[in-house]
Protein backbone atom coordinates (compact mmCIF):
# COMPACT_ATOMS: atom_id res chain seq x y z
CA UNK A 1 0.00 0.00 0.00
CA UNK A 2 1.40 3.69 -0.94
CA UNK A 3 2.24 5.80 2.26
CA UNK A 4 -0.42 7.46 3.95
CA UNK A 5 0.52 8.22 7.47
CA UNK A 6 2.32 11.20 8.31
CA UNK A 7 4.60 9.55 10.22
CA UNK A 8 5.82 7.34 6.83
CA UNK A 9 5.50 10.39 4.93
CA UNK A 10 7.72 12.59 7.18
CA UNK A 11 10.17 9.56 7.84
CA UNK A 12 10.76 9.23 3.93
CA UNK A 13 11.19 12.75 3.42
CA UNK A 14 13.70 12.79 5.92
CA UNK A 15 15.81 9.99 4.76
CA UNK A 16 15.57 11.20 1.67
CA UNK A 17 18.36 13.38 -0.41
CA UNK A 18 18.51 13.06 -3.54
CA UNK A 19 15.46 13.58 -5.93
CA UNK A 20 15.44 12.78 -9.51
CA UNK A 21 12.36 14.85 -10.90
CA UNK A 22 10.96 13.21 -13.81
CA UNK A 23 8.81 15.67 -16.03
CA UNK A 24 10.71 18.56 -15.02
CA UNK A 25 10.67 22.08 -16.12
CA UNK A 26 12.62 25.07 -17.23
CA UNK A 27 9.89 27.65 -17.56
CA UNK A 28 8.70 29.33 -13.90
CA UNK A 29 5.36 28.83 -14.69
CA UNK A 30 5.57 25.23 -14.49
CA UNK A 31 4.45 23.49 -11.34
CA UNK A 32 7.30 21.32 -11.28
CA UNK A 33 9.77 24.42 -11.45
CA UNK A 34 8.38 25.84 -8.25
CA UNK A 35 8.47 22.53 -6.37
CA UNK A 36 11.78 21.66 -7.75
CA UNK A 37 12.91 25.12 -6.44
CA UNK A 38 11.52 24.76 -2.89
CA UNK A 39 13.06 21.08 -3.14
CA UNK A 40 16.29 22.59 -3.36
CA UNK A 41 15.91 25.25 -1.27
CA UNK A 42 15.15 22.84 1.65
CA UNK A 43 18.34 20.99 0.93
CA UNK A 44 17.78 18.51 -1.39
CA UNK A 45 19.63 17.56 -4.48
CA UNK A 46 16.79 17.84 -7.31
CA UNK A 47 18.17 16.24 -10.49
CA UNK A 48 15.78 16.74 -13.26
CA UNK A 49 14.73 14.25 -16.07
CA UNK A 50 13.03 15.75 -19.48
CA UNK A 51 14.24 14.73 -23.22
CA UNK A 52 12.69 17.70 -24.55
CA UNK A 53 15.52 19.95 -22.53
CA UNK A 54 18.25 17.78 -22.31
CA UNK A 55 21.63 19.51 -21.51
CA UNK A 56 20.05 22.82 -20.22
CA UNK A 57 20.09 23.61 -16.51
CA UNK A 58 17.26 23.60 -14.24
CA UNK A 59 18.30 24.70 -10.47
CA UNK A 60 21.96 24.61 -11.19
CA UNK A 61 21.78 21.09 -12.37
CA UNK A 62 22.20 19.25 -15.59
CA UNK A 63 18.39 18.10 -17.46
CA UNK A 64 18.84 14.63 -18.45
CA UNK A 65 17.10 12.55 -20.23
CA UNK A 66 16.56 9.41 -19.02
CA UNK A 67 17.12 8.28 -15.38
CA UNK A 68 19.03 5.56 -16.56
CA UNK A 69 21.75 8.04 -17.59
CA UNK A 70 22.44 10.00 -14.06
CA UNK A 71 24.74 6.67 -12.77
CA UNK A 72 24.23 7.81 -9.19
CA UNK A 73 22.40 6.83 -6.53
CA UNK A 74 18.79 8.24 -6.42
CA UNK A 75 16.80 8.12 -3.03
CA UNK A 76 13.38 9.59 -4.35
CA UNK A 77 11.58 9.50 -8.13
CA UNK A 78 9.46 12.51 -8.04
CA UNK A 79 7.00 11.78 -11.33
CA UNK A 80 5.83 15.24 -12.71
CA UNK A 81 3.49 12.89 -15.50
CA UNK A 82 0.84 12.57 -16.58
CA UNK A 83 -1.04 9.65 -15.24
CA UNK A 84 -1.11 7.51 -18.77
CA UNK A 85 2.62 7.94 -18.77
CA UNK A 86 3.73 7.69 -14.81
CA UNK A 87 3.90 3.43 -15.21
CA UNK A 88 6.69 3.90 -17.85
CA UNK A 89 8.65 6.34 -14.87
CA UNK A 90 7.83 4.21 -12.28
CA UNK A 91 9.68 1.21 -14.38
CA UNK A 92 12.45 3.68 -14.88
CA UNK A 93 12.57 4.21 -11.19
CA UNK A 94 13.31 0.30 -10.35
CA UNK A 95 15.13 -0.31 -12.68
CA UNK A 96 17.29 3.00 -11.47
CA UNK A 97 17.26 1.34 -8.28
CA UNK A 98 15.80 4.25 -6.51
CA UNK A 99 14.39 3.90 -2.77
CA UNK A 100 10.86 5.19 -3.35
CA UNK A 101 8.50 6.93 -6.21
CA UNK A 102 6.39 9.84 -5.77
CA UNK A 103 3.34 11.13 -7.85
CA UNK A 104 2.60 14.12 -7.58
CA UNK A 105 -1.19 15.24 -7.01
CA UNK A 106 -3.41 13.78 -9.84
CA UNK A 107 -1.26 11.49 -10.84
CA UNK A 108 -2.43 7.85 -10.91
CA UNK A 109 -1.78 4.41 -11.75
CA UNK A 110 -2.53 1.50 -9.75
CA UNK A 111 -0.37 -1.37 -11.80
CA UNK A 112 2.90 0.69 -11.91
CA UNK A 113 2.50 1.40 -7.80
CA UNK A 114 2.37 -2.27 -7.70
CA UNK A 115 5.35 -3.15 -9.66
CA UNK A 116 6.87 -0.69 -7.51
CA UNK A 117 6.13 -2.06 -4.34
CA UNK A 118 6.65 -5.33 -5.92
CA UNK A 119 10.21 -4.10 -6.19
CA UNK A 120 10.61 -3.26 -2.95
CA UNK A 121 10.32 0.62 -3.49
CA UNK A 122 8.36 2.76 -1.21
CA UNK A 123 5.54 4.81 -2.73
CA UNK A 124 3.36 8.18 -2.10
CA UNK A 125 0.35 9.06 -4.49
CA UNK A 126 -1.42 11.73 -5.13
CA UNK A 127 0.45 14.14 -2.85
CA UNK A 128 3.18 16.71 -3.38
CA UNK A 129 6.26 17.02 -1.72
CA UNK A 130 6.11 20.47 -1.41
CA UNK A 131 3.32 20.63 0.04
CA UNK A 132 3.89 17.30 2.70
CA UNK A 133 7.34 19.38 3.86
CA UNK A 134 5.18 22.49 4.58
CA UNK A 135 2.47 20.70 6.51
CA UNK A 136 4.17 18.23 8.52
CA UNK A 137 6.97 21.24 9.45
CA UNK A 138 9.95 19.48 8.24
CA UNK A 139 13.63 21.26 8.68
CA UNK A 140 15.92 21.91 5.92
CA UNK A 141 17.93 18.62 5.26
CA UNK A 142 21.27 20.28 6.41
CA UNK A 143 18.87 21.30 10.15
CA UNK A 144 18.21 17.66 10.70
CA UNK A 145 19.68 15.93 13.43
Amino acid sequence: MPLTSDEDIATLLRETRTIAMIGASDRPDRPSYGVGQYLTHHGYRVIPVNPQITGEHVHGEYVWRELAQIGEPIDMVDIFRRSADAGAAIDQAIAAGAKSVWLQLGVHDDAGVARAEAAGLKVVVDRCPKIEIARLGLPPVGERS
